[in-house]
């Protein structure tokens, strides 16, 4: 037999020392990915945001998922998965990231955020009859108002 034991799988099995040394640069780059925003430079935060976070994948990936050792179709699979997964956010993005154009409504608690912030209304919610009890007889409600 070799040096190195093989499992059942016939992968060649890693000494213990070897996810250790992949769990430190997963933390490592954690760590960077964490800081790199904290200096407030677009490109640097970018790089870290996104460039580690590919980075973390693929060693998540291969030495702890082993796609490596896979068949090659799974491969092609997770990778088609992926790129039809960015196609569908790229066409369906500029429509749903927009906030106005033709037979676009606004989400009423949206429009509701925004005009209280302008200060066109007040906190106290205008909701109509279709409200549950709890409500004082101040808000002209009680058991003299009719309802």
């Amino acid at each position: 037999m070799s040096d190195h034991a093989e499992t059942a799988d016939g992968h060649d099995e890693h000494g213990d020392s070897h996810y250790i040394k992949i769990y430190f640069w997963l933390l490592g780059l954690l760590i960077v990915s964490y800081i790199g925003p904290e200096f407030g430079i677009q490109w640097l935060t970018l790089i870290t945001a996104f460039g580690i976070a590919i980075v973390k994948a693929y060693l998540v990936t291969v030495h702890f998922m082993h796609i490596n050792l896979t068949p090659r179709y799974v491969v092609y699979t997770v990778a088609t998965s992926l790129i039809f997964m960015l196609l569908f956010f790229a066409g369906a993005a500029p429509d749903v990231m927009k906030d106005s154009g033709t037979n676009w409504q606004k989400p009423a608690w949206i429009e509701a955020e925004r005009a209280y912030e302008a200060g066109e209304v007040s906190g106290v919610a205008d909701h109509g009859d279709d409200h549950g009890a709890g409500h004082g007889d101040e808000a002209g409600h009680g058991e003299e108002s009719g309802h």
